[in-house]
């Protein structure tokens, strides 16, 4: 007996079952069509062709993805950074005073901490007394002796004046007598000696007065010089080490921290207060490749962050050259989305304060 569900046809045909042959199958898959229509059609999935959209529907669902998939982010997600100014001292020592505190306010040219200066002090007073001693030796070689030891040597001038008038006289009266025959040849030649010793007693000690006059050579006086220029430059040094103990803001900010406490020991070069100036905050961003291409320094941003009063804005000063990929890195039309370039721009002055390292922010390209 063959099976109710399949008939063998006139061709030899395998066998296939009919509604004649299983009116009870025929039936059970009907009514599964039945139910599976109502299940489609209770979940929006009518697959009656009558109910199919047509080609105006289908037209403004494809433009409405394609508008979707053309709109750019209408903002750019970002934090703000800052470029802190680290106040240090060269020179190395003990924390006296602390100016101020963190969260500060601050001027330009503010002292901000002293240090301990006992040493400075000491070698600037040293500096200034050498650089004195240094002056008045010069001083001293350019005027020549002491008015007492001039005094002395004009006293010894007039002294060798009047014994040379005096041989001067006994030699005239000797010669009178050898005209008279009353005295020898040799007493006349013994007084024109006498004379002219004399004589030149008067130029020797006129030459030493008019040496004792002049001041020191040339080379002395220039080697004096030089030391007193050396002396002045060690008191400029030691001027500007004490000054270094002194701590002073090199332009306005706020005061983001200090470093060390009073009575701590600074080395040299260690920063004792670290500032913010408003013109070191700045914010990073991040945009697609399809935005960089058409991005340029300059260009004008607006910012928003929570907190934030309305209308910050910004300036674009930097562009990276450099991409950044989430991995994996391949260059492909899929995967060329995620590539972005990190952005710079500067706060206007008056948007600068108002902004916070680390804060989190939104920018919007103009």
């Amino acid at each position: 007996m063959r099976p109710a569900f399949a008939v063998r046809g006139a061709d030899s045909s395998p066998w296939k079952w009919t509604c004649a042959t299983s009116p009870a199958r025929c039936g059970n898959r009907t009514r599964f069509r039945a139910r599976r229509q109502r299940l489609l059609e209770s979940r929006g999935m009518n697959r009656n062709p009558d109910h199919r959209p047509g080609a105006a529907g289908l037209a403004l669902v494809a433009a409405l993805l394609a508008g979707c998939s053309a709109d750019k982010p209408s903002s750019f997600q970002g934090y703000v950074e800052g470029e802190y100014v680290y106040v240090a001292s060269p020179v190395a020592g003990r924390l006296t005073k602390l100016l101020v505190h963190r969260g500060q306010a601050v001027e330009s040219k503010a002292q901000l901490f002293e240090l301990d200066a006992e040493n400075e002090a000491a070698a600037k007073q040293q500096a200034d007394e050498q650089l004195g001693a240094a002056q008045a030796q010069l001083a001293d070689l350019k005027l020549g002796k002491r008015n007492a030891e001039l005094a002395v040597v004009q006293a010894q001038l007039a002294q060798a004046k009047a014994a040379e008038e005096q041989a001067a006289q006994q030699l005239k009266r000797d010669e009178a007598q050898f005209e008279a025959g009353g005295i020898a040849r040799a007493q006349l030649e013994d007084s024109r000696a006498n004379h002219s010793i004399k004589a030149d007693r008067v130029r020797e000690i006129s030459g030493q007065l008019a040496v004792s006059q002049l001041p020191a050579r040339e080379d002395q006086v220039r080697a004096q010089t030089a030391q007193a220029a050396a002396a002045r430059a060690a008191v400029r040094q030691s001027e500007w080490r004490l000054n270094q103990t002194r701590g002073v803001a090199t332009t306005g900010g706020l005061v983001s921290d200090t470093l060390y406490r009073v009575g701590e020991w600074v080395p040299a070069g260690s920063p004792v207060v670290k500032l913010l100036p408003p013109g070191n905050v700045k914010l990073r961003f991040f945009v697609p490749q399809s935005v960089a291409g058409g991005l340029k320094p300059g260009a004008a941003t607006q910012l928003q962050c929570d907190g934030c009063p309305a209308g910050l804005s910004a300036v674009v000063s930097y562009i990276s050259e450099q991409p950044e990929f989430t991995p994996p890195i391949i260059y492909s039309n899929e995967t060329r989305e995620k590539l972005v370039f990190m952005v710079e721009a500067r706060p206007a002055e008056d948007s600068a304060g108002k902004l916070r390292p680390g804060q989190p922010v939104s920018v919007m390209l103009k």
